[in-house]
């Protein structure tokens, strides 16, 4: 392998690590890549994300009647 082919693999291999790297700090990317696999989650089992809601509902609501009827002392 002479300088130049290594040169030239070298150069390919950095394109490709800033490629990966420009990739994991796309938001928007990473938010779609995200929100497809919460839907695809969700397809296949829905049971733990109704679960998981219907525990958040209550987790606030328990907070907001504590704020509302909580004795202030």
């Amino acid at each position: 392998m002479t300088a130049a082919d290594r040169a030239a693999a070298a150069r390919e291999e950095l394109a490709e690590t800033l490629e990966a790297i420009e990739d994991k700090f796309n938001v928007p990317k990473q938010s779609r890549l995200l929100a497809d696999r919460v839907a695809r989650s969700y397809e296949e089992n829905p049971v733990p994300w109704i679960i998981g809601a219907t525990a958040a509902t209550l987790v606030v609501a328990g907070l907001v009647a504590w704020a509302i009827f909580g004795s202030d002392d």
